[in-house]
């Protein structure tokens, strides 16, 4: 229940301060130095979350469709045998950094908000891919059984059985994909895309540190609104099927 209230009341501070930033100019002003501004006026602090949201939705969102679709062929009778290309494949994003594909797509794409979504949907693939073939493959014997003895095919037992039964997994790989990109996506700004890095990095051409705390308590926060939210509903998830 405390931890419920803490983290009630960090949202509502987020809110509050993306409102009217300004009322929180105060509590910053201490990290100035030479009478530098302590609120990041340059653009609107709601504006930049809420770039910064949509580009990590969209990448969690094309990482998941992806790594989801790759973890049901691997797993249904002939595609079984590229199990290993697809985890090459999904590994990739984790081998390279982030940093290294926007440096690659930049050539490629131009600046803007396309590099970034490349290496955050990259960077999100193994998570999702891993966490929906461990719960696509992981049905005990019982349910097999089950399946076969009602006589599904082998669509309908995905579509009745596995998909519904490996979403508390594929959720939980959806939420580390979603938490790392959060962080990730604020190095976005160093190619011009709208998000959270833009604070921090004027922050730090400016040794402005009031700037930086700014940046990284908003994404800090989000970071554990989005976690607690996905297990919130992967609890609830596994409540109602029994799993909890």
């Amino acid at each position: 229940m405390t931890g419920r209230i803490l983290l009630g009341l960090a949202g509502l501070v987020l809110l509050a301060f993306l409102a009217a930033p300004s009322a929180f100019a105060p509590l910053f002003q201490p990290f100035t130095r030479n009478n530098a501004p302590a609120i990041y006026t340059q653009t609107s602090l709601l504006s930049l979350t809420l770039s910064h949201l949509a580009i990590v939705a969209v990448a969690v969102a094309a990482s998941t469709l992806v790594g989801l679709v790759l973890a049901v062929l691997v797993t249904r009778g002939a595609g079984r045998e590229f199990l290993p290309l697809a985890r090459t494949v999904t590994a990739v994003g984790q081998t390279f950094p982030p940093v290294a594909v926007l440096a690659l797509a930049v050539p490629v794409m131009g600046f803007g908000t396309g590099p970034t979504l490349v290496a955050l949907f990259l960077y999100g693939l193994l998570p999702v891919f891993e966490n929906a073939l461990a719960g696509l493959t992981g049905q005990t014997a019982q349910v097999t059984e089950a399946a076969r003895g009602m006589g599904l095919t082998p669509r309908q037992r995905l579509w009745q059985i596995d998909l519904p039964l490996s979403l508390p997994l594929l959720l939980a790989g959806m939420r580390l994909t979603a938490v790392i990109s959060l962080g990730t996506a604020t190095i976005g700004s160093t190619v011009a895309a709208r998000t959270l890095g833009e604070v921090i990095i004027a922050g730090l051409l400016s040794s402005n540190t009031a700037f930086v705390l700014q940046g990284g308590l908003v994404v800090g926060i989000l970071a554990v609104l989005i976690h607690q939210g996905f297990q919130a509903l992967e609890r609830r998830i596994r409540g109602r099927m029994g799993l909890a």
